[in-house]
């Protein structure tokens, strides 16, 4: 059956100069995205060299439709346009009016939608370039001559000015400070007054593009490694070292393609040959540097000396769940730092931002390393909430920071804040920041990276105030399940692809819940994409995560071959409600 789009309606256009965009006859894709996700950040970048190859023929427009209450600041989603360089049609979607009318149930979702006005494909997840390019020229044979060709109705908004753009992470650096000032794709030396001194890099992918994170190696490992910072690079999917006396650059991780994998932890490989997942951010642990890698859900170390990197936590499944850390979940680690064993025995406390999550995790490598749960409690519940840390809220933290006293600072991005996690308790030590994306200590001061006021700035280390401006939950509609459910997860390859079994089941299917109490049975990772659960009644999230390959077609053992993932978390109240489940991997009409 075939299925007419539904009309294009939001708040806003963006990149069109304010105007409607005029899509009939035109090959539409959907992209239904919001700025909090890494994901969706993969996807822009995928899309992009599909928006060059079929540049007279393919409109890509973006469907910003938030997760997060920021998210739905018409500023806020302006500067991530802006941050992320979106160079197409952006329809602004605060209510998520679009993403319901498409039924689309997680970030990213894509749709691609013929001249002729009707949805041909909906697919969820990163990882679909190949076949979209194979769709797009089908329609494009198929419709010919009726086709309407042209250039993109993208207009292009004014060039910034600012001398930082967007900054992400800053670190200390002798008298100074260095920052990755993450739009113009650079590293700045700042003196202590926050002038610039000098920058690394020319610009997007020379050598950096988007780096985030930074931390400087001890002064007898630097001349060992002849490189003195490393750079978390995360578009390029990358470790960079930076040596400052001349301003060499040198990848010492990550191939430059994105890892598509699911390594889990314990596994090592050599950092030269082994592709990352955006990595967000570094920081020098005991002997070594631990990565957020943002795009996998987990914390993994590099070793300068040796060059191996490992993962060291975190399965890749995303969510929040603690424990040792070949099973705990993380979702989005973006900040890291470090809070020093007073005793010197070598069992130093990382602290981890852990975005998407609103949550402040800890990793500490006793007999059996542990991950623990400081803040937060889980995917959809954020909000802005002091007291005791088992109830407190946080929204999208991106930096943490460890104060003399050894209690942690936090970044509070989305609710522009700096709050402080100490003894159990959670208060604000300042509000009414721009997205604050990193903080460091400095003496009596702190320094935060207000990212989208495109500065540093300056805060006296207060004693904190008591504040409660409310919870939330993602605005999503409930699923209404039976106690018994048949899970089926939707995967058509594209044209020119199958799922080839010559070598066993190409698919793996996991299963968790919160409360994990929701899901009696049908838990856990096994290969299909059918799975029978049984459920408690009540309500909370169930998480489903998927990985399918399927390979060109033809009998070649060396087909090439194609992985497909997502992760969703779905809302679901558990009673009387259908006793089927089903999830869209990719799914063609």
């Amino acid at each position: 059956m075939r299925v007419r789009a539904p009309e294009l309606r939001g708040r806003r256009w963006l990149n069109t100069g304010g105007i409607e965009p005029d899509l009939r006859g035109r090959i539409v894709l959907l992209d239904f995205w919001t700025f909090c996700c890494v994901n969706c950040l993969h996807v822009l970048d995928e899309l992009r060299p599909l928006e060059e190859e079929f540049a007279d023929v393919l409109v890509v427009v973006g469907v910003h439709s938030p997760k997060f209450a920021h998210e739905g600041d018409p500023a806020a989603v302006e500067a991530a346009v802006e941050r992320y360089g979106v160079r197409h049609p952006v329809l602004d979607d605060p209510d998520l009016r679009m993403w319901d009318a498409y039924a689309a149930r997680a970030w990213p979702t894509l749709a691609v939608i013929d001249p002729e006005g009707y949805v041909v494909a909906q697919m969820a997840g990163e990882g679909h370039a190949h076949g979209l390019a194979v769709l797009v020229r089908e329609l494009v044979e198929k419709f010919g001559d009726t086709l309407r060709r042209g250039e993109s109705p993208y207009v292009a908004p004014p060039e910034p000015t600012s001398a930082l753009r967007f900054p992400g992470k800053v670190i200390a650096l002798g008298e100074g400070f260095l920052v990755s000032d993450t739009a113009h794709h650079q590293i700045v030396a700042l003196d202590g007054s926050f002038a610039e001194v000098r920058r690394f890099g020319a610009g997007r992918g020379e050598p950096f593009a988007e780096p985030q994170g930074l931390a400087a190696l001890p002064a007898e490992v630097a001349a060992e490694v002849g490189y003195d910072v490393v750079v978390a690079d995360s578009v390029n999917h990358a470790l960079q070292g930076l040596r400052l006396a001349d301003g060499r650059v040198t990848r010492i991780a990550g191939t430059g393609e994105q890892l598509r994998e699911r390594p889990q932890p314990g596994e090592s490989s050599p950092a030269s040959s082994t592709p990352l997942s955006t990595p967000w951010d570094v920081v020098w642990w005991t002997d070594r540097i631990a990565v957020a890698m943002a795009g996998t859900h987990q914390i993994w170390t590099f070793a300068p000396r040796t060059g191996e990197v490992e993962v060291l936590a975190g399965t890749t499944n995303e969510g929040l769940r603690d424990g040792p850390v070949s099973e705990a979940f993380f979702a989005q680690p973006s900040g890291l730092a470090v809070s020093r064993d007073p005793d010197d025995r070598g069992d130093d406390t990382l602290w981890i931002a852990d975005a998407e999550t609103s949550a402040v995790r800890s990793v500490q490598l006793s007999a059996v390393p542990q991950v623990s749960t400081a803040v937060g409690l889980g995917l959809f519940d954020f909000g802005l909430r002091d007291g005791p840390a088992a109830e407190a809220l946080l929204q999208h933290p991106l930096g943490v920071a460890v104060l003399p006293d050894g209690s942690v600072a936090v970044a509070d991005t989305y609710n522009g804040a700096i709050r402080r996690v100490a003894a159990g308790q959670v208060t604000t030590l300042a509000q009414g920041l721009a997205e604050p994306s990193d903080v460091l200590v400095d003496g009596d001061t702190l320094v935060v990276v207000e990212s989208a006021a495109h500065r540093l700035v300056r805060l006296p280390i207060p004693a904190g105030a008591r504040v409660d401006a409310g919870a939330h939950t993602v605005r999503r509609p409930v699923t209404d399940l039976g106690t018994r459910v048949a899970l089926r997860i939707d995967f058509t390859p594209p044209t020119g692809q199958h799922l080839d079994t010559r070598f066993g089941d190409p698919t793996v299917l996991t299963v968790a819940a919160s409360p994990e109490s929701l899901l009696v049975s049908g838990g856990g990772t096994s290969a299909g994409l059918t799975r029978t659960l049984e459920l408690a009644p009540g309500e909370g999230v169930l998480s489903v995560s998927v990985a399918a390959a399927a390979c060109d077609l033809g009998d070649a053992v060396f087909a090439a071959c194609h992985r497909y993932q997502q992760d969703w978390g779905v809302p679901v109240r558990v009673g009387s409600g259908s006793d089927e489940l089903v999830l869209d991997l990719r799914a063609v009409e």
